[in-house]
C-alpha cells in the first residue's frame, strides 16, 4: 500500500505519495485520471468470491476479510478483495454500497473517519472527513430554530432529536472516500463506485434489522415530500421485504464516478445542496462546500495487555476516551470471570470514570491540543484508578442517535482499514433530485459547543480502531451507537485481548452500558449475576433481548496462527466475510 504523510489537503489535492506497490501501470494510470475527465461507464461485474464464513483461512491462501453493518455492504467489499483490490479499495467500495444498503445511517450527506494501517512500513494515519460548522460565506447571524421530533428506541426509551435544514452541517464522506483512494487505492475509482450505482438503480430488499431502523426513524425519514417519495409505500412506512430503489441517488453516484467528489463540492450537485439548504433556513452555502478539506491526523495510541490500541484522536472524543478506559482496565487486577457481577461492576466504574473526564474543559481541551497526552499519562491514570476503586459519582450522558455504520477490512498483504461514517439520525432534508439525505449533526447537542465557528470541525464519538500485536493488526474494529459505541468497542477489545474470545463470540456477548444512575444489562446476561450486581448496590435496568441500543460493531481478527475471522453485529444485521484466494 502506498505511503502518505499527514497533511491538511483538499480531497481534490491528495497528499504526496510513493509509487504504488500493487497494480499494473495501466491500472495506476487509469486511477490517476479520476475526477479530471469523464470516466467511461463501468459496470464492475466482480465474480462472487470464495468465502469462508464463521471460520478462518491462512493469510497466504486468502485475499482478505471484511465486516460491515449489512450483508450487501460486506459482499461488495469482498468482491473487490477477490478482484485484487487492497483494504482501502474494499473499504471505499463498501462505503459507497452502504449509502444504499444502510441509507438510514450513512450517505453522501454525512461525515466520518477512516483509520489506515500500512503493512510495508507499519505506519498508521487517520483521515478525518467528519462534518464542519457551516456559514463561511454568511454574515454573523443567529441560527434558525431547529425542529424537534420524538424518536422512540422502544416503549420505555425515547429522546428528542433536532432536525431540519438548520441542523445540517457541511458533509465530508464523499471527499473522504476520494482522499483515501487517491492516497492508497489501486483499482480505478469508477470501478469502486459502480456496484453502488447498480444497487441504487435496481434496489435492495429491506432486511428486518433495517426495517427496525426505519420504524425508529420513520418520523425523520418521511418528514418531507422527498422523504415520503423515497421511503413510503401506499402511505405507509417501509417494512421488511419491501424493495428500496433510489434512482436519484444512482444518478448522484454516477456523477461522482464520472467527475470525482468535486461534483459535490464544486459542481452542479453542490450548488443544488447549498440552494436547498439556504432556502429552508440552513447555513450551508457554496463557499462551505468549496472550502471543505479532509484532515490527516496521527491516531491516538495506548498500551493494553501487551498490545497497542489505535483510534481516532482529538478533536474527536471517542478514541481517546476508549484508550483511557483500556489503560484503566490494563492496570486493574481483574480476576472476575466473563459476564460476572464483578466484571460488570468494574466495567461500569471504568465507564463512570470515562464520563467524569467529560466535565468542564474537556471539549475545549479537544481543540487546544495535548489532551490525549495528558489524559493517558501515568499520573492521570493513577488518579483515575483511585476514583474507580472508590466508586465516585459521574455525569449523565445523552442517549444519542442510532445513525452510524462501521466497515472493517484486512487484505492479503496485511494492510488494514477501519471506517466509521454517519448522518446522525438524519435531518429529514433530502435534496430534490439527488437522493442526498443531509446529516443533523448541528442538532446533536453533545457535539456542538456554543462557541463553534464556521469551518470548525465538529467533535465526534466515532472511533474506528485497531489493536496491534508486534506492530501488526490483530483486531480491526469499530461500532455504531453514539455514546454507547465507546463501551461496545471497549468490551469487544477486552473480550478478544483480555479473555481470548473469537471475534464473533466477542461481538455476540451481551453488553452493558452505564447511563447514570442505571447500569443497563442487555438481554442474554446471566440473571443470577445481574441479581448479584443489584445486591452490590447498583441500580440495574434489565433488557429482555439484544438491542441496537448497545451498538452495532464490525470487526476483523488476525489470529496468532495467521488465520482471519470476520464478524458483523447481529444487533444490526451485520455481516462478515473471509475471502479465499
Amino acid at each position: 500500500m502506498r505511503a502518505a504523510r499527514p497533511t491538511r489537503g483538499a480531497a481534490a489535492s491528495p497528499p504526496p505519495r510513493a509509487a504504488p506497490r500493487t497494480g499494473s501501470r495501466r491500472r495506476r494510470a487509469s486511477a490517476s485520471r479520476r475526477g479530471s475527465t469523464k470516466a467511461p461507464r463501468v459496470s464492475l461485474k466482480l465474480q462472487r468470491p470464495k468465502v469462508a464464513r464463521g471460520c478462518g483461512v491462512t493469510l497466504g491462501l486468502m485475499r482478505g476479510a471484511i465486516a460491515a453493518g449489512h450483508e450487501v455492504t460486506a459482499e461488495t467489499g469482498a468482491r473487490v478483495l477477490a478482484a485484487g483490490g487492497n483494504a482501502v479499495d474494499a473499504c471505499v467500495a463498501a462505503g459507497f454500497a452502504s449509502w444504499v444498503a444502510e441509507s438510514t445511517l450513512t450517505g453522501p450527506g454525512g461525515g466520518g473517519f477512516m483509520l489506515v494501517h500500512r503493512a510495508h512500513d507499519r505506519g498508521a494515519r487517520l483521515l478525518d472527513f467528519f462534518v464542519a460548522v457551516p456559514g463561511r460565506g454568511l454574515p454573523p447571524h443567529e441560527r434558525a430554530e431547529m425542529e424537534e421530533v420524538d424518536v422512540d428506541f422502544d416503549r420505555e426509551t425515547s429522546q428528542v432529536f433536532h432536525i431540519g435544514a438548520p441542523s445540517t452541517a457541511v458533509p465530508g464522506t464523499a471527499a473522504g472516500l476520494e482522499a483515501a483512494h487517491r492516497a492508497y487505492g489501486t483499482l480505478p475509482w469508477p470501478e469502486l463506485v459502480a456496484p453502488a450505482v447498480e444497487l441504487a438503480r435496481e434496489g435492495i430488499e429491506l432486511t428486518r434489522p433495517q426495517a427496525y431502523l426505519h420504524a425508529i426513524l420513520d418520523v425523520i425519514l418521511r418528514h418531507t415530500e422527498e422523504g415520503r417519495r423515497m421511503y413510503e409505500r401506499d402511505g405507509e412506512r417501509l417494512v421488511a421485504g419491501d424493495r428500496v430503489a433510489m434512482p436519484d441517488l444512482a444518478r448522484t453516484l454516477e456523477r461522482i464516478a464520472d467527475h470525482g467528489a468535486r461534483e459535490l463540492y464544486h459542481g452542479e450537485l453542490g450548488r443544488a445542496i447549498a440552494a436547498h439548504v439556504r432556502e429552508h433556513g440552513g447555513d450551508i452555502d457554496e463557499r462551505d462546500l468549496a472550502e471543505y478539506r479532509v484532515v490527516w491526523r496521527r491516531p491516538v495510541r495506548a498500551a493494553f495487555k501487551e498490545h497497542e490500541f489505535l483510534s481516532n484522536p482529538p478533536p474527536s472524543s471517542g478514541g481517546v476516551l476508549i484508550a483511557y478506559g483500556l489503560r484503566l482496565l490494563d492496570r486493574l487486577t481483574l480476576e472476575a470471570s466473563l459476564g460476572s457481577a464483578e466484571e460488570i461492576a468494574t466495567l461500569a466504574e471504568v465507564m463512570r470514570e470515562q464520563t467524569r473526564t467529560r466535565a468542564a474543559g474537556f471539549t475545549s481541551g479537544l481543540y487546544r491540543g495535548g489532551l490525549a497526552r495528558r489524559l493517558l499519562a501515568d499520573g492521570e491514570v493513577e488518579q483515575g484508578l483511585a476514583r474507580v476503586r472508590a466508586r465516585l459519582e459521574g455525569l449523565a450522558e445523552p442517549v444519542g442517535a442510532p445513525g452510524t455504520t462501521q466497515i472493517s477490512v484486512v487484505d492479503a498483504r496485511g494492510n488494514a482499514a477501519s471506517m466509521t461514517a454517519s448522518t446522525g439520525s438524519g435531518s429529514g432534508v433530502i435534496v430534490p433530485g439527488t437522493g442526498v439525505h443531509l446529516n443533523n449533526m448541528l442538532g446533536e447537542y453533545d457535539l456542538v459547543a456554543a462557541s463553534a465557528r464556521p469551518g470548525m470541525r465538529l467533535t465526534s464519538m466515532m472511533a474506528p480502531s485497531m489493536v496491534l500485536r508486534g506492530g501488526l493488526p490483530r483486531l480491526v474494529v469499530g461500532s455504531a451507537g453514539s455514546v454507547r459505541l465507546r463501551g461496545a468497542i471497549l468490551q469487544i477489545v477486552n473480550n478478544v485481548v483480555g479473555h481470548g474470545l473469537d471475534v464473533g463470540e466477542a461481538i455476540d456477548r451481551p453488553r452493558m452500558h452505564l447511563e447514570e444512575p442505571h447500569v443497563h444489562c442487555e438481554g442474554g446476561s446471566d440473571p443470577a449475576e445481574v441479581d448479584r450486581l443489584e445486591a452490590m448496590g447498583y441500580e440495574v435496568t434489565r433488557w429482555r433481548r439484544r438491542n441496537l441500543y448497545f451498538g452495532g460493531a464490525a470487526a476483523v481478527e488476525v489470529r496468532e496462527d495467521g488465520t482471519l475471522a470476520a464478524a458483523g453485529d447481529p444487533r444490526r444485521g451485520g455481516h462478515g466475510v473471509v475471502v479465499e484466494a
